[in-house]
């Protein structure tokens, strides 16, 4: 029975989290709008750990992360900006906010995309979309602004 209902909320799970399909039972209308939901409070908890970024993007911001983390399950708010606005940035379209802040980010920490990012040693750097930081002396000092 428990088995039965474990494998029942994790067809759940995936379908609001992953777009897996709904689950039998579960009207299809009312589980889109939960998704939606869930994609909005996830893009604002992203937003206030990249508030750039998200500036960067305008009004733009919503539709641009829900795109890109519909079928994406969460791995937490500072690690799906930083794979956000790395796929902006490979992708050409990181705005100058967002270049500089991952510019920022990418000299103070250390993140492979696979685990939790750890900090850098003393001195780091970071480059993205033009922006260049460096840290020296535990301050981040950006050396070189964004194309705008």
């Amino acid at each position: 029975m428990n088995g039965d209902l474990a494998a029942r909320q994790a067809e759940l799970v995936a379908a609001l989290v992953a777009d897996g399909p709904p689950p039998p039972g579960f009207d299809p209308a009312a589980l889109a709008a939960a998704r939606a939901a869930l994609l909005r409070k996830r893009a604002g908890d992203v937003a206030r750990h990249w508030p750039l970024l998200a500036a960067g993007l305008g009004t733009d911001w919503p539709a641009t992360f829900a795109r890109w983390a519909a079928g994406r399950p969460t791995t937490g708010s500072l690690r799906d900006g930083w794979d956000l606005a790395r796929d902006l940035r490979d992708r050409g379209s990181l705005p100058p906010l967002g270049a500089e802040e991952l510019a920022a980010r990418e000299a103070t920490d250390r993140y492979d995309g696979h685990g939790p990012p750890r900090p850098r040693r003393l001195p780091g750097w970071g480059r993205a979309g033009g922006a260049v930081a460096v840290q020296l002396a535990g301050r981040v000092r950006l050396l070189r602004p964004a194309r705008r």
